[in-house]
């Protein structure tokens, strides 16, 4: 039981953590796709979909490359940590969550943006009220992230090692108790990692429906 809690609670740091910087990043770039209208940002939309859908082991390949001992990042010897697992997720979530994001304002950007020079709102409110408005799908695009993090197995398997006590996490223990026909503790991983994905959405889809916006139009 002690090493299953161990495999959860390594799934949640390595997985909440590469989550949350890919969305750092990745929600205002993806505003920005969908807000502008200048060459570059069209023709990075598509290569932002198509990344969003490529196998994660390339993901997983590039980061096992970057830091091996042959690697340009290898003396910092991350290989087969959890800062190289969390690399890793991060790759393959980016991109995930900027594809989520940037349709999101297309539908409502001609309208926003002619409603916010009429009323002569400043820029900073600008952001507040986009954020109000796409508070949903924004939400969705992040979770959608966080549930492909927690799903992933190969490119964590081969950058962080399946090592116990150490970067072993729900998918890659699963797939190691499955090998051995420990099919119970396989089970009993699985399960844990829905009802996770279940209550991490529920728990924040109810925190976000008690927080009251201010409507723009």
């Amino acid at each position: 039981m002690n090493e299953i809690m161990d495999i959860i609670l390594t799934s949640l740091q390595v997985s909440l953590s590469s989550t949350m910087i890919a969305a750092v990043f990745a929600v205002p770039f993806g505003l920005f796709l969908g807000l502008s209208t200048n060459k570059a940002a069209l023709r990075l939309r598509p290569v932002f979909s198509s990344l969003a859908g490529l196998p994660p082991v390339l993901a997983g390949i590039t980061v096992f490359l970057l830091l091996s001992n042959a690697g340009p990042l290898g003396s910092f010897r991350l290989l087969y940590s959890k800062p190289a697992i969390v690399t890793a997720q991060v790759l393959i979530v980016f991109p995930l969550i900027v594809a989520s994001v940037y349709p999101l304002v297309l539908p409502i950007k001609a309208v926003f943006l002619e409603t916010c020079f009429g009323l002569n709102i400043p820029k900073k409110k600008q952001i507040r009220y986009l954020f109000s408005e796409l508070r949903y799908g924004l939400l969705a695009a992040v979770l959608l992230g966080f549930g492909r993090a927690m799903a992933e197995v190969g490119a964590v398997m081969m950058v962080g090692g399946n090592i116990r006590y150490k970067t072993r996490v729900m998918t890659t223990a699963i797939v190691l108790e499955t090998n051995q026909g420990n099919y119970s503790t396989a089970l009993t991983l699985g399960i844990a990692l829905l009802l996770i994905s279940f209550s991490i959405n529920w728990l924040v889809h109810g925190l976000f429906k008690e927080v009251s916006h201010d409507p723009l139009y």
